[in-house]
């Protein structure tokens, strides 16, 4: 009876978190640092998922996902039962599904005003200059060695759009999910730090004070008019970016038309806010020390820096080209908004210019690349789909 009870707290020992939570040293792995993180990674990354977590309650950095995602990884760092992650993943990221980032860009359309970039057309192309950032960080990547499927993945973190990025990279390169999620959505929580020293860099001061007209009332037609004639052409010209366009524009359209008020408040809140929590949990259980802890994670946190900033000059840049060849001039800060992290890159604009020039109220004007950038990221993952699947 002894020597079964002492077999059954050793069995039950072994099977204790505590037991698991150190991993013995694998004899195969010859590379120091590699058998630290082997043995170690556990630990280390629960401490990971405890620093989002900070920063997601204490600093307010898109709390709204970074908390489910850093929760969702603390899980998946427990020895435990990681079924329900696994099933919530399958159903919502996996690739033979993947219906988690189709129903918020359904949410995002039927947030969004698309007034501003109608009544303004030509600020679609700084929304569209924006994207120079995923091409450009797409090179980066394939200079360092990744594939060109890989470098696509990385590359759609310049268009600082979480569910574009985690559809994109669910298709492409699933294994680099872990961390493009996590740097797609800090960068976009930290947009406040990134874009206004490259913003100021690239602007004198008269050019902060430029102020613009205010923007002429859209009609209520030109706003059910506009989403589809975007379906369109996104279907004529680029069918691989329909399923995320065809979500954001009916989403706006059951916005804009007022006859289905009951599912564009859905879609707003309820609905946008269950898909929030499970997208979280999904994501944050590729957070486990062995897809997270490895050499790729860090480059992949340097280029998607890298193409934020490069988005960020873009559009700014494209607003600098604009006002060479228009007379009417436009402030270029509100290039900076053609990154889709809406609406706080129109805020951070907005802010930006009020500290030039406090009559300077660009949030409005800032609004219409910010829309353009979603749907421009939306068309460059239609594009990046295209050509490295």
């Amino acid at each position: 009876m002894s020597i079964d009870m002492a077999n059954g707290f050793k069995t039950l020992w072994e099977s204790t978190g505590i037991m698991n939570f150190i991993l013995p040293a694998d004899s195969l792995i010859t590379n120091p640092v590699e058998q630290f993180l082997h043995m170690y990674g556990m630990p280390i990354m629960v401490l990971i998922c405890l620093f989002l977590l900070w920063l997601g309650i204490k600093k307010q950095f898109e709390p709204l996902l970074l908390v489910p995602i850093a929760f969702g990884g603390l899980i998946a760092n427990f020895p435990c039962d990681h079924s329900f992650q696994a099933f919530v993943y399958k159903v919502g990221i996996d690739p033979a599904i993947g219906i988690f980032p189709l129903i918020i860009f359904m949410g995002v359309g039927a947030m969004t005003d698309f007034g501003p970039l109608i009544a303004n057309p030509k600020t679609a192309l700084l929304g569209g200059a924006a994207q120079f950032g995923i091409f450009g960080a797409l090179l980066l990547a394939l200079c360092l060695g990744f594939t060109p499927a890989e470098a696509g993945a990385i590359g759609i973190i310049g268009g600082a759009d979480g569910p574009t990025s985690i559809f994109v990279t669910s298709r492409l390169a699933e294994h680099l999910l872990p961390a493009i999620a996590v740097a797609a959505y800090s960068y976009m929580a930290l947009v406040p730090v990134i874009q206004p020293p490259i913003m100021k860099l690239l602007t004198t001061e008269e050019e902060r004070k430029i102020q613009m007209t205010q923007l002429r009332e859209v009609s209520k037609r030109e706003k059910i008019v506009f989403p589809l004639l975007v379906l369109l052409l996104c279907a004529i010209l680029l069918p691989d970016a329909c399923p995320l366009v065809g979500m954001l524009t009916f989403g706006n359209l059951c916005k804009e038309c007022g006859v289905v008020d009951r599912l564009s408040d859905t879609m707003q809140n309820a609905l946008i806010n269950i898909i929030t929590i499970f997208l979280g949990l999904a994501v944050g259980s590729k957070l486990s020390a062995d897809h997270f802890l490895t050499l790729e994670t860090l480059k992949i946190l340097v280029l998607g820096i890298l193409a934020f900033s490069l988005a960020t000059a873009g559009g700014v840049l494209m607003a600098k080209l604009m006002n060479l060849c228009s007379k009417t001039k436009i402030n270029p800060l509100i290039g900076a908004a053609g990154v889709s992290a809406v609406p706080m890159a129109a805020r951070v604009a907005n802010k930006v210019g009020l500290e030039a020039n406090p009559q300077n109220f660009l949030l409005m004007h800032a609004m219409g690349p910010n829309v353009a950038g979603v749907i421009g990221s939306a068309v460059a993952a239609g594009v990046l789909l295209a050509l490295c699947h």
